[in-house]
């Protein structure tokens, strides 16, 4: 396996405050290239919805409304937040509403049941399909080029996921964890 060369040097990683190995070091590297990833990504979601006639809504609720979109088939809450990995269903409730009161999403009630599920509005159905053909000429049209892209995103893909798991673990495991006593 080959070193990362930006590793080599243990005064670099050693007196980091999340650094102290290179093992510690290069997980925090990670963490900040996801955390890098991701403002961009939103920046890129935000830009994209605008120009596809969807400027007024937030990073969340264009995620949120993509998701919606997804197979074509309503959703309720709680298959929304699964798929998102998101735990705070009242913040995606009010996304919920505000999409409902732009017209961009239904919110129907299934048959014997109390529970409802949201689908695309055909104004809704318009600026998705429209965000989609800008996400294709912008995005994927330069991935493309990329050497073996496919296979690359795909073995990312599996170790996010894999990493989303052991975060949501450790997430867990520290809840239990007595906070230590405040300093005077």
């Amino acid at each position: 396996m080959k070193k990362n060369t930006l590793m080599n040097d243990n005064s670099l990683y050693r007196s980091w405050h999340l650094g102290g190995s290179e093992h510690n070091a290069i997980t925090t590297e990670f963490e900040w290239s996801l955390l890098r990833f991701h403002e961009a990504f939103q920046r890129y979601c935000l830009q994209i919805g605008s120009t596809a006639g969807l400027g007024n809504l937030t990073y969340q609720e264009l995620i949120i409304i993509n998701v919606i979109r997804m197979q074509d088939r309503p959703k309720p809450v709680t298959i929304i937040a699964r798929l998102l990995n998101r735990d705070d269903i009242p913040n995606i409730q009010y996304s919920l509403r505000k999409l409902v009161s732009l017209e961009l999403i239904h919110k129907v009630k299934e048959a014997n049941s109390k529970i409802y599920n949201y689908s695309m509005t055909e104004q809704g159905r318009t600026k998705i399909n429209r965000y989609a053909v800008l996400r294709n000429a912008l995005l994927t049209t330069q991935t493309s080029s990329i050497d073996r892209v496919d296979e690359k995103m795909a073995e990312a893909a599996k170790l996010i996921s894999l990493m989303t798991g052991i975060y949501d673990e450790a997430g867990r495991i520290s809840a239990t964890y007595a906070s230590p006593p405040e300093e005077e």
